[in-house]
């Protein structure tokens, strides 16, 4: 039987592929589950027509991923916070405040969770912060905590 995988099978095919499988490994498994449709000429030119939009959305995305790290690579923004002695913060900086903060300079909205802290920040400095907007996609920026005017620390 002559199927089309219309998604990837491991170790047996990858989307777009045609390719000759058992009679009852095709109906009675991939077809059902949807992984793969009979040859025809119908499903082939639907299947190429999905893939052209897939393609098209990508390019998309990739083209506003870009537009964004060019946005935030390299940005610095500066945080101010309440400090105590010894130049500790009262509180602590966040990744929601990094995400508001920057919401406000830049005008990007960044979801919280894709800023990678490996613990909140609890001191007056400057740390370099990452954010992972896609698996290859990882700007840079810098994060100067300074403290609150007015704020009399002794």
């Amino acid at each position: 039987m002559k199927v089309i995988f219309l998604e990837d099978v491991p170790r047996i095919a990858k989307a777009g592929e045609v390719r000759d499988v058992a009679e009852g490994y095709g109906r009675n498994f991939l077809i059902p589950q949807k992984l793969a449709a009979p040859v025809s000429p119908g499903v082939t030119s639907r299947f190429e027509a999905q893939q052209r939009a897939r393609a098209k959305e990508q390019a998309q995305t990739a083209a506003a991923m870009a537009e964004m790290v060019g946005r935030l690579d390299g940005r610095e923004i500066v945080i101010q916070a309440r400090a105590g002695t010894k130049e500790r913060l009262y509180g602590s900086i966040t990744s929601a405040d990094i995400a508001a903060e920057l919401k406000k300079t830049t005008g990007v909205t960044v979801d919280k969770r894709k800023i990678e802290l490996d613990k909140p920040i609890h001191e007056l400095g400057s740390f370099e912060v990452t954010i992972r907007l896609a698996r290859d996609v990882v700007p840079k920026i810098k994060v100067t905590v300074s403290m609150e005017e007015g704020d009399g620390a002794q």
